[in-house]
């Protein structure tokens, strides 16, 4: 899954796009590179980041989606966003599944899901974007972490959603401390182990900047195939990244070797 930010605010600036003329050059241009998923966000959800107006966030990413179905109707997209608004319009526009965030928290978001029957990733996070990571505690994160998202899983099957179309994200960097984040993911078989498909995305987050001392988001891609490889090994099903042709590179050599 390669990562296009319709946002000037993003964490990693050379990920961010602003024009839609540009945003769809992007998305081809992942895609071309062998992403199968092409994530559309048009709201910054790193750390400390402030919550944009829906109107705004509609704005940015319902053209892109609509141009780029135009010139590949073929091409899966995912939206990210916490809004059922957008996500609704996204879905509309040709968008085939809904990335949440915030774990399908909004009782709307749930509904749309099951009205639609699309693909959806259910992400935990503990708090909100801008003060998630301020004092992020868990009794026991693995515990916490996959219950909250087993039982929201298991919702939508009990509302008649094939368990096929879900697929859960522990939500690497999203109100957790570094800890936090190595615990989920030495420990990763507990959701990879289940009856969903597993999500997983470090791609260049502060977890790879902590342990390698490269403060700089562009510092970060060796650090982050690392995590990749790790990713490769416990036969996780989809990767959220930034750079998709250094990860088609890495997976290919891992195949062949494997």
């Amino acid at each position: 899954m390669g990562i296009l930010n319709v946002t000037p605010d993003s964490f990693h600036d050379k990920s961010r796009r602003f024009e839609l003329d540009d945003s769809v050059k992007r998305g081809i241009k992942i895609w071309n590179e062998g992403a199968t998923w092409l994530d559309i966000g048009g709201e910054s959800t790193r750390p400390g980041a402030s919550a944009v107006e829906v109107k705004e966030e509609l704005r940015r990413v319902i053209p892109v989606i609509q141009s780029l179905k135009k010139i590949r109707p073929e091409g899966l997209i995912s939206i990210d966003t916490r809004r059922a608004v957008v996500a609704r319009e996204a879905i509309k526009a040709g968008a085939e599944m809904i990335n949440d965030i915030s774990g399908l928290s909004d009782p709307e978001m749930m509904d749309l899901v099951i009205e639609s029957g699309c693909a959806v990733c259910i992400m935990h996070m503990q708090g909100e974007p801008d003060k998630m990571q301020e004092n992020p505690e868990y009794q026991n994160c693995v515990e916490e972490v996959s219950s909250y998202l087993f039982d929201k899983a298991q919702e939508l099957i009990n509302n008649g959603h094939p368990k096929e179309l879900i697929i859960i994200d522990p939500g690497i960097g999203f109100g957790k401390l570094l800890e936090h984040n190595i615990e989920l993911m030495k420990n990763i078989d507990t959701l990879n182990n289940s009856d969903f498909s597993t999500l997983l995305g470090v791609s260049r987050k502060s977890m790879i900047g902590q342990i390698t001392g490269k403060s700089n988001t562009g510092s970060r891609l060796p650090g982050t195939l690392a995590t990749s490889a790790f990713a490769f090994y416990n036969e996780i099903d989809i990767l959220r990244v930034h750079d998709v042709d250094e990860h088609v590179d890495l997976m290919k050599v891992l195949s062949a070797l494997d």
